[in-house]
């Protein structure tokens, strides 16, 4: 019985560090109570560690990863106007799945862990700590909104791309067949 090759990471040091930052500001988090007394100190690392999250996430990550880069940014006339950035679709479709899945499900799952922090901070009346998971939450959603936007937008170029070269096959071969009548 032959198995097929098992496809490894293409960029393990960035999946390493896209998981990273996720898991070092949920444990420090959850642990923090075991060895600080102090609000200030938890809140500190905890936010630190998350904006650096956010910032491999939406930088390097999600470039590397999946091909994929947005970002926000205000108008002249103080509109705010997301900016979608996405590899050519022959470069997408060399991704590697399994760095795309790791970075989608980490995504996805440490959103829903901050999820689960705050509904316990909530039954434990924590009303200090919800404002740690809830800045920590809203960096991680403001990613996960900004990729899958620029995922949609990516999907969008590529059906306009394929659309515009079959149009443009079709016509040419049009004009051939009438050329030679």
């Amino acid at each position: 019985l032959v198995q097929p090759p098992v496809e490894n990471y293409a960029n393990p040091k960035t999946c390493f560090f896209h998981v990273l930052f996720k898991a070092a500001a949920l444990a420090f988090y959850i642990l923090s109570a075991l060895f600080f007394n102090s609000f200030v100190i938890i809140f500190v690392v905890t936010v630190l560690l998350s904006a650096l999250d956010f910032w491999v996430v939406k930088n390097v990550s999600g470039r590397i990863l999946v091909g994929l880069r947005w970002w926000n940014e205000i108008n002249d006339l103080g509109e705010s106007v997301w900016r979608f950035e996405c590899l050519d679709q022959e470069s997408l479709a060399r991704m590697n799945k399994k760095d795309s899945w790791l970075f989608w499900w980490t995504l996805y799952l440490s959103a829903v862990a901050w999820i689960v922090l705050g509904i316990f901070s909530l039954i434990r009346f924590q009303a200090d700590y919800l404002l740690v998971i809830g800045v920590c939450l809203t960096l991680n959603i403001a990613n996960i909104v900004g990729f899958t936007k620029c995922r949609k937008d990516a999907k969008k170029q590529i059906q306009q791309f394929a659309t515009q070269t079959i149009a443009s096959r079709f016509s040419s071969t049009l004009q051939s067949a009438f050329s030679v009548v």
